[in-house]
Parts: C-alpha cells; sequence; structure tokens
C-alpha cells in the first residue's frame, strides 16, 4: 500500500524516531509499503534546512537532504498536478482551529487527489476528513 508522509513525519523517520507511534513505525517497517512524500514536502525542507527550522548535522547541503529522501530512505516523491491544485482550490479550510499553512492544505489535498492514507501529527488534520481526507495520526 501507498502512504503519503507529511513532512514532520519524514523529519522523524530521519532524525527522531521516537517521535513515532508504534502503529505507524509498522507501517514505515514494512517493505510491502511504499512511503512517499508531496513535492511541497522538498519545498519546505528547503525553506526549513535554508532558515534553520530544524537542527540536524545528518546533511552537510539541503541538496544531500533532498537526494537522501529517495536514495537513503527509497521514499517516493511526487509530483504536483493540476489534478492536486484543482483539489487544493476546493478545500475548505480549518478555520475553526486557525488553520491557514498553504502547504498543509497542498499535502492534504495531494492526499485527497490521490486517495492516498496521510500519515501526520497534525491535530487540525482531522476535520478534512469529511473532505475525504484518509488520516492515520500519530500520536507522538
Amino acid at each position: 500500500m501507498r502512504y503519503l508522509l507529511d513532512t514532520h513525519i519524514f523529519l522523524y523517520i530521519a532524525i527522531d524516531k521516537e517521535y513515532i507511534d508504534s502503529d505507524v513505525m509498522s507501517i514505515i517497517t514494512d517493505y510491502d509499503n511504499t512511503l512517499c512524500v508531496s513535492a511541497e514536502t522538498l519545498r519546505e525542507l528547503v525553506v526549513g534546512y535554508n532558515n534553520r527550522s530544524f537542527s540536524t548535522k545528518r546533511w552537510k547541503t539541503c541538496e544531500e537532504l533532498i537526494n537522501a529522501i529517495a536514495e537513503t530512505y527509497n521514499i517516493e516523491v511526487l509530483p504536483l498536478t493540476e489534478q492536486v491544485m484543482q483539489t487544493y482550490s476546493r478545500l475548505r479550510r480549518n478555520e475553526a482551529q486557525g488553520h491557514k499553512d498553504p502547504s498543509d492544505h497542498v499535502i492534504i489535498s495531494h492526499a485527497i487527489t490521490l486517495g492516498l492514507p496521510l500519515i501526520s501529527s497534525d491535530t487540525r488534520f482531522p476535520y478534512y476528513e469529511k473532505q475525504g481526507l484518509k488520516l492515520i495520526f500519530n500520536h507522538k
């Protein structure tokens, strides 16, 4: 089965696995599963790396980080398509919890468009299940 990882879940896999609960860890370590990230995650990682939003000595350059996604972690990068952007344009935002992060909305739209379960620890994501999001919540 294919799963879409939220950006912070990739970072947990790469840097700090103690933040991954046992149910999610069983998905991640099952070699029959394909783990994916949205191209939007790459953009978030580049911005975060360049702004030093997360600290790690694991990668010497941002390019090394991006290359590691496929080469080291065997995670597939999914391109953003017109269909994903169509879903994004229709997505009703979680205004009640002040969820204004456009990157989150793109990743959610990617999961909805492709029908992939999204693994995340974001407590604002369950709101999007009524719009078709299949959420696997990581209880960190």
